[in-house]
């Protein structure tokens, strides 16, 4: 068994939580790369950091909105590793939800993923992460804080995520570490937007341009493995968005 630090990123296939990973990586640690559907995506992932160093990554695949995928997960995780020093819960869904048509499902899909699973998954690893004098990652939004027009339930739950972070980094400390990072502008939805409502975003950001993946790579690398004082704390990397309500 490797002696190097672990880390485990959810939904780290794809967009940043694969960067999170080869960032974690770059910096030495092996990695635990979880998805729930991109497969293909993971494996190339993996196969691109075990290139770079081998035996250093792993692939682990969970539907993170069941009990049943966080206890794979965790149990996918002492597999791959003889200790785990990072937990980072990046895995997330997003899709808008109207008040008045909100329908029993989209609440449970948005809550256990992004709230319930994340709480779980910290709780199946617990023994594992005090051993180690772990850290735990969560990524955030600024609109946990900042309601987004059309997404009552989605903002909700990264609020709850919010809370969790500093109840838990009071609750697990000393020997474990919670923070998080809260992305504002960073890379677009999936689903077209329009130039206009591009725009619109980018009027409100000091900065006057979206962030990069590695912008909230390098500021998880950052809070666990170089803030070794820094606990309850969600740092917002938003270009200055949140200077403007």
């Amino acid at each position: 068994m490797s002696s190097r630090k672990t880390a485990l990123v959810t939904g780290a296939a794809a967009r940043i939580g694969a960067e999170i990973s080869r960032t974690l990586h770059e910096r030495g640690c092996d990695v635990l790369i979880h998805y729930n559907s991109s497969d293909s995506a993971a494996q190339r992932l993996a196969e691109e950091l075990n290139a770079r160093r081998e035996n250093s990554a792993f692939t682990a695949s969970a539907d993170l909105s069941s009990a049943k995928g966080v206890e794979q997960l965790a149990a996918a995780a002492r597999r791959s590793f003889n200790r785990l020093d990072i937990l980072v819960n990046n895995a997330s869904r997003f899709y808008p939800t109207t008040t008045g048509q909100t329908q029993a499902w989209q609440w449970d899909d948005l809550l256990n993923s992004n709230l319930r699973g994340p709480f779980f998954l910290v709780q199946a690893l617990l023994e594992e992460l005090r051993v180690a004098g772990g850290n735990v990652i969560n990524i955030v939004d600024i609109h946990a804080e900042r309601p987004m027009p059309g997404h009552a339930v989605y903002c909700m739950s990264k609020a709850g995520l919010f809370m969790m972070t500093q109840a838990l980094a009071q609750e697990l400390g000393p020997a474990i570490r919670v923070n998080g990072v809260s992305p504002g502008a960073i890379l677009w939805p999936v689903n077209e937007m329009a130039s206009s409502e591009k725009q619109a975003i980018l009027d409100k950001v000091a900065l006057e341009r979206v962030g990069a993946p590695s912008d909230i790579a390098s500021a998880v690398a950052y809070l666990c493995l170089d803030a070794p004082y820094v606990t309850g704390q969600i740092l917002a990397v938003d270009g200055g968005r949140t200077l403007n309500v």
